[in-house]
């Protein structure tokens, strides 16, 4: 997988139980399983589609510059001073 052989992965092991001393491994090994379980049962579940209510929206505001949409040169309708 990584090239390593069945000597490296040894001396690895006989390293880790230096550092950590027989009494740490299992505790070890137990939150390395953990770790591995969350880890595949996050990538293996799809994600959850969170269900919101629609909440109503105001039109967008448009800006004197683009309130306009008549051509140049056309008069533009006001509706000023209806009742």
């Amino acid at each position: 997988m990584f090239g390593f052989g069945w000597m490296e992965l040894l001396l690895v092991l006989i390293i880790v139980l230096i550092v950590f001393g027989a009494g740490k491994l299992p505790q070890l090994g137990e939150g390395l399983g953990k770790a591995i379980k969350g880890f595949k049962k996050t990538v293996h579940e799809p994600e959850p589609q969170e269900i919101t209510e629609a909440q109503p929206t105001a039109p967008p505001i448009q800006s004197a510059s683009s309130a306009s949409n008549t051509p140049t040169g056309s008069p533009a309708r006001q509706d000023v001073g209806k009742s």
